[in-house]
């Protein structure tokens, strides 16, 4: 069957070559994105075998191509997902992850500010994702709008744990939202969320949802991504690569991305800035932008921890030399 794709323009996935890889490649195929998909990664056995399983798919209307040559994948890529970074394995924290990965998207966005620096948008996902996205960010020269990383999984998570617990289906919990890091600092949202049309409010402290149930709920949330290591022995993949497709064709002018976004923060609202993190937002062709969202005083001051927690982070990189001071961004990147 002939697929019906939404744009030609070129779609590159990063990192192809792997489990998250392969499954992006699928997925943006079956919903047709692009008739142009572009496989990258620098194990060749490992991309040119997705690429073989894509073509024995059979999708009629999309083309398929791989490489292990940088300049040839990013060259006219319009549209990026990024996995290529090193997954987290059992007992780490994405935090864990920070030098080795910030590293790779250093180089990453050099490639992207090389050979492509007119891309339209670039969806990060690997660990730990607000760093990495934000290093992208800075050093690739592209504006803010046009960065996002990883966090829609987190809200997921939630609403799976809550749904769940009471014993209906996932599409009747709604309004869940995960702010701040995408790691140990996350925020579950609940204020605005709903059971089968019930506030959660109503239910915390009660015999359908008492308050330690629900910090265990919470805490299932934040350990959603060490529990699927715990149960396959591996990093999640079909999760991330599922959400992190959808994120990119909200950005291709499909149906817009409503779940929060990592993106660029540098407005002061909360009182954060400079930092990239999970904000309520919507993803589409105009790419990311955010509001701000309705928090209770607990919850405001969990993000605010989580933001603290970022900028440690973030200046830890800094002293790396991964990037510039603050005040020297604009300098690399005049859209900051």
């Amino acid at each position: 069957m002939k697929v019906k794709v939404l744009t030609n323009k070129k779609l590159l996935l990063v990192g192809a070559g792997g489990a998250i890889g392969s499954n992006m490649a699928q997925t943006a195929a079956m919903l047709g994105l692009s008739s142009n998909i572009c496989l990258y990664d620098i194990f060749e056995q490992g991309v040119h075998g997705v690429y073989e399983e894509m073509r024995h798919c059979g999708f009629d209307g999309v083309n398929f191509s791989y490489t292990t040559d940088a300049k040839e994948a990013f060259t006219d890529a319009e549209y990026i997902i990024s996995s290529g970074g090193a997954p987290r394995k059992e007992g780490m924290t994405r935090e864990d992850l920070l030098k080795g990965n910030a590293q790779i998207a250093a180089d990453f966005a050099d490639k992207v500010k090389q050979y492509c620096p007119n891309c339209k948008h670039i969806v990060v996902i690997f660990n730990p994702a607000d760093i990495t996205g934000l290093i992208v960010l800075v050093r690739s020269g592209l504006k803010p709008e046009q960065v996002t990383t990883l966090a829609g999984l987190d809200s997921t998570r939630l609403q799976s744990e809550l749904a769940n617990h009471f014993g209906i289906e996932q599409t009747k919990v709604n309004g869940c939202i995960t702010l701040g890091g995408h790691g140990e600092k996350m925020v579950p949202v609940t204020s605005n969320v709903t059971v089968d049309g019930t506030p959660l409010t109503q239910l915390v402290g009660t015999s359908k949802l008492t308050k330690e149930q629900f910090e265990e709920i919470k805490q299932k949330t934040i350990q959603g991504g060490s529990n699927i290591i715990k149960l396959r022995g591996r990093s999640s993949f079909q999760s991330p690569a599922y959400v992190a497709v959808r994120m990119i064709e909200g950005a291709m002018g499909g149906v817009p991305f409503t779940l929060p976004a990592g993106c660029f923060v540098k407005d002061g609202m909360y009182g954060y800035k400079n930092v990239c993190m999970a904000m309520k937002s919507i993803i589409d062709e105009n790419g990311v932008s955010y509001v701000e969202a309705k928090l209770s005083a607990e919850e405001k001051a969990a993000l605010d921890a989580s933001y603290k927690h970022l900028e440690a982070m973030r200046d830890e990189i800094i002293g790396f030399g991964i990037l510039p001071p603050v005040n020297e961004w604009k300098k690399i990147n005049p859209n900051l």
